[in-house]
């Protein structure tokens, strides 16, 4: 988000201060050639023969493995000047927040002395070990806000995966704002999470992680953190959420804004790409259920693994026939970092299948089709790539289950994890819902969903967006939701029994006045909905911002609506007018107290009904 005239957060590590909102934005670009295949020629007939029968070729078989691409870089401790590959990376990527360049950092197991891998956009570091302490580096793999005057609160996509960290100085610095996950990771000391001198911060989400010593938000609006294990958290703004995490505050909120659920009801780690001898792998986690703590540590993690050869590995520039081709042969994807253009969907169709992304792949539809689709199928794990959204507009980016999905995946469920989509920043992108979600007991494991607030191609109509995410199928889980900016509803959720643990959300800036966000008797579209029908449904620590910088004098009627039933449960929910720039009236429904005046607090809602 742009810099906001308010109040700066306080520093200090206790009690609770207001700090700035996050935004996002949008990389488009990059090139695609897409190639068919050639038919051969007929042979010619003669009068006394009569000509024979062609048939068409069959697809050619399309072997699994291959090279990585010269934008992973692979390194071990034998290699020379990692530090000035690292550093030259980070000059690129800095602050190329709308840029096409994609990188990977990949460590092989042992151990690095003296290194600081400073992250700039789409950019992945990660350890190709089974556990993170494979892989130590004494040093930092750091994020700052250098490039925007120490505002941490446009620091998206980057992210750190399974390595451990000996901080130099005792505490490792991680200011990042959305689409920045930090998984799997064991720092042997201290983690900040606001940017050098405790600017602004808006983000966040820690997962499967170890942090022997204290974190530290200080600014950071608001963070989420699952199945970890921390030696102490120590302040909050407006929304921490913790769930399954040793160490973790008791609930206390709003005052400290502290939610905490000792477990995590599903959870299914990430997939990872690691190294058995020279071999690289993917290991699958396992599903857990009443989640608590890593997932690593004591010997062998729990779950699968497969051989990269069961992979197709795509290369930017590959034509969606290409992928679906791979996956028609029963091939995984891994997809190497880069923009990848498709003129039709990557169709997911058979169980168990694993779309796997490197260093923030990135995939634009064209000419209005969908990104992707899955079937209503077991066990697919979709994680770590981007969705931009094309100048046509798309009636849908990403769908998971054909409309009216309704078999039992309680077993084996879809998970859909560091898969974020954006709608415009880089020049005009346009669809009408970003994310439906069909097949019943689905995962979605932090998720950043982002009509853009600025950069190029931003508009009130320049990059409509409706909806962010639509959930029809039953027993949803949303653990770690962020969305923002969508036209009408941010998310609506009309499956049964579904449950989300913490929602990050800022309603459009740019809505020209009153008139254009009418609903009907109702003044806006509530950023979280649930279905008049729905009779079961639980939310744990949601927020909802409104900044109109556009109309000030808009009057958001609630971030909230649900129906009136003793099934549908909500705690701990929270609306904040940034800076006086437009009013909610209400947190969830008619309750609530509207907030007031410029002052930037929260008003909040312990329990509903």
């Amino acid at each position: 988000m742009p810099p906001l005239s308010r109040q700066q957060p306080s520093a200090e590590p206790s009690g609770t201060s207001a700090g700035p909102s996050a935004v996002g934005r949008r990389a488009v670009l990059g090139a695609a050639a897409a190639t068919a295949p050639v038919l051969a020629g007929l042979a010619a007939a003669t009068p006394a023969t009569a000509a024979p029968t062609v048939k068409p070729k069959r697809p050619r078989a399309l072997p699994g493995g291959g090279d990585l691409g010269p934008n992973v870089l692979v390194f071990d401790p034998s290699t020379p000047n990692i530090q000035g590959r690292l550093d030259e990376v980070f000059r690129q990527q800095e602050s190329a927040q709308f840029g096409t360049g994609r990188y990977a950092l990949l460590f092989k197991p042992g151990t690095y002395h003296g290194l600081n891998a400073q992250l700039g956009f789409y950019t992945s570091i990660a350890g190709l070990g089974l556990s993170p302490d494979d892989t130590t580096i004494n040093g930092d793999v750091t994020v700052d806000a250098g490039w925007f005057n120490g505002n941490a609160t446009q620091n998206f996509w980057r992210s750190a995966e399974n390595l451990a960290l000996v901080p130099v100085s005792g505490t490792n610095r991680w200011a990042v704002a959305q689409a920045a996950p930090f998984r799997r990771m064991h720092v042997r000391g201290g983690l900040n999470l606001a940017p050098d001198g405790y600017g602004w911060a808006s983000g966040g989400y820690i997962a499967d992680s170890r942090i022997d010593g204290q974190v530290g938000p200080y600014s950071q609006q608001q963070w989420y953190t699952r199945d970890s294990a921390i030696g102490g958290w120590l302040n909050a703004v407006w929304n921490m959420v913790f769930s399954g995490v040793e160490g973790a505050p008791g609930t206390s909120f709003p005052n400290p804004p502290y939610t905490t659920l000792t477990t995590t009801p599903i959870s299914r780690e990430k997939p990872f790409l690691y190294l058995q001898g020279s071999e690289f792998r993917v290991f699958l986690p396992e599903k857990r259920t009443n989640a608590r703590g890593v997932t690593w540590g004591n010997g062998t993690p729990r779950g699968t693994s497969l051989p990269l050869t069961q992979f197709y590995v795509a290369r930017p520039g590959v034509s969606a026939a290409t992928l679906n081709q791979a996956l028609e042969q029963g091939l995984h994807l891994l997809l190497t970092p880069g923009i990848y253009r498709l003129d039709q969907p990557v169709r997911v169709n058979r169980p168990n299948t694993v779309v796997l992304g490197l260093g923030y792949a990135t995939l634009i539809p064209d000419n209005g089709v969908t990104a992707l689709t899955v079937a209503d199928v077991d066990g697919v794990r979709l994680a770590g790539f981007l969705v931009d959204a094309g100048p046509v507009n798309s009636a849908t980016l990403v769908e998971i289950g054909p409309p009216g999905a309704s078999r039992d995946h309680s077993a084996n469920p879809t998970t859909v994890q560091d898969v974020f989509i954006r709608i415009g920043g880089a020049g005009p992108g346009k669809a009408t819902t970003s994310l439906v979600v069909n097949s019943r007991h689905t995962i979605i494991d932090h998720t950043w969903i982002w009509r853009a607030d600025h950069g190029d191609g931003v508009g009130w109509e320049t990059n409509r967006a409706d909806y962010g995410v639509v959930v029809n199928g039953d027993d949803v889980l949303a653990t770690g939701l962020f969305v923002e900016h969508f036209n009408k509803y941010d998310v609506q959720w009309f499956g049964q029994r579904g449950r989300t643990i913490f929602f990050q959300n800022e309603k459009a800036y740019d809505a020209p006045n009153q008139a254009a966000i009418q609903n009907g008797s109702l003044r806006g579209y509530a950023a979280y909905r649930v279905g008049d029908r729905v009779t079961t449904h639980e939310g744990w620590g949601l927020g909802s911002y409104c900044y109109y910088n556009v109309d000030p004098t808009i009057v958001q009627e609630h971030g909230f609506a649900a129906p009136v039933t003793a099934g549908v449960r909500f705690h701990n929910l929270l609306v904040v007018s940034l800076g006086g720039n437009g009013q909610y009236a209400h947190v969830i429904n008619n309750v609530g107290a509207p907030t007031s005046g410029t002052s930037t607090v929260p008003s909040t809602v312990v329990s509903y009904p």
